[in-house]
């Protein structure tokens, strides 16, 4: 259903970008998103984080560990999330459309340095897009750019932290019957069992070949944060617990009953791109009222309704490189 939309859909004329440059913490350069007085959207260009963003009534739909400062020493989760990124002034058209979104384009290309550590010329490109019922869209392009003919191989996730009132009165929904890999049992794999996974301890599992639409149960907030994407059939869910929250140094103690990540990834199957190969994954999360007050949301039912007559990191994403 969602490629037949993007097809079918008339595409408007590429308009310039609508954003504001801003300085953010530590005086790092931002970029703002405005759709109304209080739906907006902040990226760094340290990084390509998405640190906020906010509903109409101006809510956090983002968590922020409340020991954030500098981003933190990102290695481990691939360069991308590590690097100073360019506004990308010409990018290739994307499809757009004819509700008027608030968007920019960013651009990342390897430093000398990087390619002492990674020895592949790329071109990584991402839109983020705020539309105008306040949906977040992050449209990611990777392009393999080296001269000397060797292809390269990747994985990659979106690093989406959710705001939740309280872990334990929340629910993922649209991973039942699903094989994960654990990583705290030595990515072991397992079958998920539950009619939908809730949280009483750590977590840290990778769920393979996942459906295009994931819905996040809040019950006490009543809002169901819900999924979409393309080009990532596998998807994260992580929260630390209480105990691996106290040796986390940029995370507070208690900030893990208020965050869940779930990730949307390509993790079991590794995109190798030639050259002159380009790779697209693109992630739509939305934020609506739910109906789950008796531990119970229909989901067919919603995703019914909320995709009718729309296209709708802390979010960031890591960039995996395997030399190859």
């Amino acid at each position: 259903i969602l490629f037949l939309i993007l097809v079918q859909k008339p595409m408007a004329t590429e308009r310039p970008p609508s954003f504001e440059l801003a300085k953010g913490i530590n005086g790092l350069d931002k970029i703002v998103l405005r759709q109304s007085r209080f739906r907006s959207a902040e990226v760094y260009l340290y990084g390509g984080h998405v640190t906020s963003w906010k509903n109409e009534n101006g809510e956090e739909l983002l968590y922020l560990s409340s020991k954030f400062s500098n981003l933190g020493t990102l290695e481990s989760h691939g360069f991308a999330r590590n690097r100073i990124w360019e506004v990308d002034a010409s990018p290739p058209p994307l499809p757009t459309y004819s509700s008027p979104n608030a968007f920019v384009d960013l651009i990342l290309r390897p430093t000398e340095d990087d390619l002492k550590t990674w020895p592949h010329n790329f071109e990584f490109r991402m839109r983020v897009d705020l539309g105008s019922e306040g949906e977040l869209t992050l449209t990611s392009r990777i392009r393999n750019t080296n001269a000397d003919g060797k292809p390269f191989t990747f994985t990659f996730a979106y690093h989406t932290y959710f705001s939740v009132s309280d872990i334990s009165e929340v629910r993922v929904e649209g991973l039942e019957t699903l094989d994960y890999l654990d990583n705290l049992k030595n990515r072991e794999r397992f079958t998920e069992q539950g009619d939908a996974i809730t949280f009483e301890s750590e977590i840290d599992k990778i769920y393979l070949s996942t459906p295009t639409k994931i819905a996040i149960l809040d019950h006490e907030k009543k809002r169901t944060f819900v999924v979409r994407k393309d080009g990532l059939a596998d998807a994260v869910v992580w929260n630390p617990w209480d105990k691996k929250s106290k040796t986390i140094s940029d995370l507070g103690d208690e900030d893990y009953k208020h965050m869940l990540c779930v990730e949307a990834a390509a993790v079991e199957r590794p995109i190798t791109l030639k050259p002159g190969e380009e790779w697209k994954g693109r992630l739509e999360l939305s934020a609506v009222p739910s109906s789950y007050s008796s531990g119970q949301l229909d989901p067919k039912k919603y995703y019914e309704e909320t995709s009718e007559g729309r296209r709708k990191d802390d979010m960031v994403f890591w960039f995996s490189q395997w030399n190859k």
